[in-house]
């Protein structure tokens, strides 16, 4: 039986918070003058959110009797009961926005790529903590781990669900890092992130970018050979890129990224999201024009603002102390893992926690960067604010098992 004093009730504050603060916004975009321009369909969408939020409270309770040891005895059953239902989607599953990545349970859509995030994070935390000699510095455990997140990549693509996939990629070199993943490589994996992304405006920009990060890559490591390998990589990634733009990409893709590097090149058609989302941010000032007051929002001009744009909402109603107040909590909300898996014991715990961290923090930058104009729109929730029932169970239910497994620390043993 776990002792209540030491259940972490900060980190419940900063789930709590963060939804309260959600179920506002998802209220304002779907309930306020906006809902005259909505779909019944749309307009019922807070209340099945207050609904989301009422169970997961009770999963989040449930998942703290749970034995530590079910998560990591299970987690290769799991992954693979997981793994048979994505192929099942693939097949059988309903297709929503293009992607047919739902899966259509008792007469609710369920995405079973939130579920896979979970059990993907656990098989892999359970493979590099199952041994003391299998660490991510060894290159036969690190392709082991990126095949375990290969797999559900090559599903989520085929079911044309790329903005999913991408959390995927990007959760991978932090929990690689974690295990011990060289230095070298962890920064040859920045190098090519940094370059791909410098790479969408440009070839001089990414050429420019790759040519200043490896003089500083020379002065931090000292090594000729793998100048010349960071050399290669971002050439690679250029290539990479042109030939992605060019000939890869669906025509809905490349406007997308086009739009992000130049919206005011097609204001009407694909650069109106970016630019009615920086009119809202923009707009709001530093306190807002107030709760169900913001012109984009109740006008419809702002686009799915009760998921993808609810960060937009929040910018224009609440202002610079309201967007301020999210980012700070999500900090905060980081900070907390991070403390978390650090002070734990258990190998397994800490890079669960760490591979947990890295989720909210991927979907946290890529739904905020894409509302601000920092990155393409790619079409991801932000967690606990966002209105979607498969994404905010699966986040709850992340919370729950942190909460878990900080709480059984002293009887979670590392021995058997």
């Amino acid at each position: 039986m776990f002792n209540i004093k030491e259940f972490r009730w900060s980190l419940v504050f900063l789930w709590a918070s963060l939804t309260v603060i959600g179920l506002v916004a998802i209220y304002s975009a779907t309930q306020g003058p906006v809902s005259q321009f909505l779909p019944a369909s749309i307009q019922q969408n807070f209340d099945k959110q207050v609904v989301f939020v009422a169970i997961s409270i009770a999963l989040i309770f449930i998942v703290q009797f749970i034995s530590p040891r079910f998560f990591e005895d299970g987690a290769y059953l799991f992954y693979g009961v997981t793994l048979i239902l994505m192929i099942f989607t693939l097949f059988f599953g309903v297709e929503v926005n293009g992607a047919r990545s739902w899966l259509r349970i008792g007469g609710i859509n369920f995405q079973m790529s939130e579920l896979m995030k979970v059990t993907t994070l656990l098989a892999a935390a359970n493979y590099l903590t199952s041994q003391r000699n299998v660490s991510a510095s060894n290159l036969r455990h690190s392709l082991t781990v990126t095949a375990l997140f290969i797999i559900p990549i090559g599903l989520l693509l085929l079911q044309n669900d790329t903005g999913t996939a991408l959390i995927f990629v990007g959760v991978l070199p932090f929990m690689l890092y974690w295990s011990g993943l060289p230095n070298t490589l962890t920064l040859l994996i920045v190098l090519a992130v940094l370059v791909g992304y410098m790479s969408l405006f440009n070839i001089t920009a990414g050429l420019v970018t790759l040519f200043l990060f490896l003089i500083l890559f020379f002065f931090l490591q000292r090594e000729k050979r793998m100048v010349w390998i960071g050399l290669i990589i971002g050439i690679i990634v250029i290539i990479a890129v042109e030939v992605g733009m060019e000939h890869v990409l669906r025509p809905h893709q490349k406007a997308r990224i086009e739009a992000f590097i130049n919206p005011e090149s097609d204001p009407q058609g694909a650069g109106w999201n970016v630019l009615q989302a920086k009119t809202a941010i923009g707009s709001g000032g530093i306190t807002g024009k107030g709760f169900m007051q913001g012109t984009q929002t109740q006008l419809r001009f702002l686009p799915e603002q009760w998921t993808d744009f609810i960060f937009c909402v929040i910018g224009e109603e609440f202002g610079f102390l309201g967007s301020g107040m999210v980012i700070t909590l999500f900090f905060l909300l980081f900070l907390n893992l991070v403390s978390m898996a650090t002070s734990h014991n258990h190998p397994f715990a800490q890079l669960v926690m760490i591979g947990i961290l890295s989720v909210f923090f991927i979907h946290f930058l890529i739904n905020i960067g894409s509302a601000m104009g920092l990155l393409p729109v790619i079409g991801i929730p932000l967690p606990f604010v966002s209105y979607g029932g498969s994404s905010f169970l699966v986040n709850s239910l992340l919370i729950g098992i942190v909460l878990n497994l900080n709480l059984y620390e002293r009887s979670f043993s590392i021995y058997r």
